[in-house]
């Protein structure tokens, strides 16, 4: 790859990048503001002790998941581009969402007892893609703190306007960041994360409920949703590169 493509593809990099980041520093819209308030009542609704099991549920799953085994990292025995590297991650995403898209059909299929069983695994397929794609970007996810950063990128995509600002400027400057964080998961903000996670995709989600288009929902819901994580996480992990703080388009 000679020079010129690699500085071409570099400088399209920075302009998504940069818009990226500003679509995450944004301020919730007033319809953004609006739906956050519908669903806080409709969580007051629900009893506190449901909300008690839904977040160990989730806590416990995520926990599993993310520490599980199964779960390889890849050693880069030789220097990419970045264009080589990101063209690798594509892959990995496209294999990724069509595989949560068959997956969600199979279970959207199944109707409400198999619909119930698609989280954990959706949830195992997105996990798995981004411990492909740190690895890819050559980061070691054996490391606690860079599996607490995939969690991030986790909430980042599957958060309200309002939260997604907050945890963007959390990671905004990770290693100062990395350096403050607790040893232990369990001081991480579970209930925010469970409830966050399912207001963002509860509604999408439900159509996977309905029979006759369960199928379809659960296709297109699964598709569409690993592979914005995908384009979370690349432009997640573009964000520590150095090329990028040297152009300073980072203010954290």
């Amino acid at each position: 790859m000679n020079q010129d493509s690699r500085s071409i593809y570099h400088e399209l990099t920075s302009y998504e990048l940069l818009k990226w980041q500003l679509a995450m520093r944004k301020k919730p819209t007033f319809i953004n503001r609006t739906t956050k308030k519908v669903q806080k009542r409709i969580n007051k609704i629900i009893p506190e002790k449901i909300h008690v099991v839904i977040t160990k549920a989730i806590k416990e799953i995520t926990r599993t998941v993310l520490f599980g085994a199964g779960f390889t990292t890849l050693s880069r025995k030789e220097e990419k581009s970045l264009e080589e590297i990101e063209s690798d991650v594509k892959e990995r995403i496209n294999f990724y969402s069509s595989s949560a898209a068959v997956e969600g059909a199979a279970t959207g299929f199944g109707g409400i007892l198999l619909s119930i069983a698609d989280f954990p695994l959706w949830l195992t397929l997105k996990m798995k893609m981004l411990f492909e794609i740190a690895a890819r970007y050559g980061y070691d996810t054996k490391d606690y703190k860079e599996r607490v950063y995939i969690l991030h990128i986790f909430q980042l995509t599957f958060s309200s306007q309002e939260r997604r600002n907050e945890v963007y400027r959390f990671m905004e400057n990770w290693q100062r960041t990395s350096e403050q964080l607790p040893n232990d998961l369990h001081e991480f903000d579970w209930r925010t994360f469970q409830l966050e996670y399912r207001d963002y995709i509860d509604l999408a989600k439900l159509l996977q409920l309905i029979p006759g288009v369960g199928a379809i929902a659960g296709a297109l819901v699964n598709h569409k949703l690993t592979n914005k994580l995908g384009k979370t996480a690349m432009n997640a992990y573009r964000m520590r590169r150095d090329e990028f703080r040297d152009k300073k388009l980072l203010t954290g």
